[in-house]
């Protein structure tokens, strides 16, 4: 079974950048689609990118397209989701999760689900 651990949040004014990794264990893992979520304080978890086993199709939510990219290296077991131009309103926790073969839009589609990592974005 396939294990995700999220690294790469942080605090960082609105205009900047960071890299969230989502490092999976395991040596199957470049079976499994990935897919990045978010979800604020009070707010629903909210879709934000995902991208597919060999990083051929990537989706990206329109909230976040032209900011955001997704990517993987299946060699190194991981993928990242690059975020450029943060606004206080990706504030959230941002978690990833996997499953086999394919994405998904939806959370509870995944299979296996990361603990998350804390992205905080002021002004």
């Amino acid at each position: 079974q396939v294990q995700l651990v999220e690294s790469g949040g942080g605090y960082v004014q609105a205009g900047g950048s960071l890299r969230l990794s989502c490092a999976g264990t395991g040596s199957m893992f470049s079976l499994y689609g990935v897919g990045w979520f978010r979800q604020a304080p009070g707010k629903e978890r909210e879709f934000v990118a995902a991208i597919t086993p060999n990083g051929g199709s990537t989706a990206i939510e329109d909230s976040v397209k032209g900011r955001f990219t997704i990517s993987r290296d299946n060699a190194k077991n991981t993928v990242y989701l690059g975020m450029n131009s943060l606004k206080p309103e990706d504030t959230a926790v941002y978690s990833c999760a996997c499953r086999k073969w394919s994405t998904s839009r939806f959370y509870f589609d995944y299979e296996v689900r990361g603990q998350g990592t804390q992205v905080t974005v002021s002004l």
